[in-house]
């Protein structure tokens, strides 16, 4: 095999997530409301709700990633259902505007340092997300943008993984061949569509709680 020449990476959960845990973001939302302290049981049990329900095939089908227009509808809709207006009234929408809110994300540890020594190896790098909102003012906040040449995001194209076209877009504006070209993601159901593009794949595992995603594996990739 040839040396690869670009990396393109998944976004959430790969390089950054969301700061602390679901039960934190309720209470936060809760609190931007004014409402009054929420019982940390049935946060937990919305919060499972939510978890439970974001990834089922029926809610991925609903194409919450094709627009933000439907991002908004589908989220503040799962909210609902998982029990956030019983939590407080306009906790559904609370919880939407924070977690699309650049301050609310982080990233792992060692995407800074992963990201920064494929740029210094001469490789070229890029985002492949579905995502129904605008990541870059995170990623600029998270000093991340300076490595990263490519982003490429679901809801402004209106297609999702694992449809080839954005991983062929991605590698296009990149001016790299597919076939010279490495993707890392977290989601077997989504970023494996890479493969039928003619790319390389490696998924991660699920992320732990704390520390460092895994990344420097990418490093014995290249």
């Amino acid at each position: 095999m040839d040396r690869f020449e670009a990396v393109l990476f998944d976004a959430g959960d790969t390089l950054i997530r969301l700061c602390g845990s679901g039960e934190k973001l309720l209470h936060r939302a809760a609190a931007q409301l004014g409402a009054a302290p929420l019982d940390p049981a049935e946060v937990s049990a919305v919060w499972r709700g939510v978890l439970e329900r974001s990834s089922t095939a029926e809610e991925l089908a609903k194409g919450r990633d094709l627009s933000s227009d439907r991002h908004h509808e589908v989220w503040t809709a799962l909210y609902e259902t998982a029990g956030c207006e019983r939590l407080a009234p306009g906790l559904s929408e609370a919880l939407y505007r924070l977690t699309v809110a650049a301050e609310s994300w982080e990233a792992f540890p060692d995407a800074r340092p992963v990201l920064e020594t494929l740029r210094e190896r001469g490789l070229r790098v890029g985002i492949v997300s579905d995502t129904g909102f605008d990541l870059r003012p995170a990623l600029d906040r998270l000093g991340l943008s300076p490595f990263v040449e490519v982003t490429v995001m679901s809801y402004e194209h209106g297609v999702c993984k694992p449809a080839v076209k954005p991983f062929l877009s991605a590698c296009d504006r990149l001016g790299v061949a597919p076939e010279k070209t490495l993707m890392v993601g977290d989601n077997p159901l989504t970023d494996s569509g890479a493969v039928d593009a003619g790319m390389y794949v490696f998924l991660l595992p699920r992320p732990r709680r704390t520390g460092p995603r895994g990344l420097e594996h990418v490093l014995s990739l290249i």
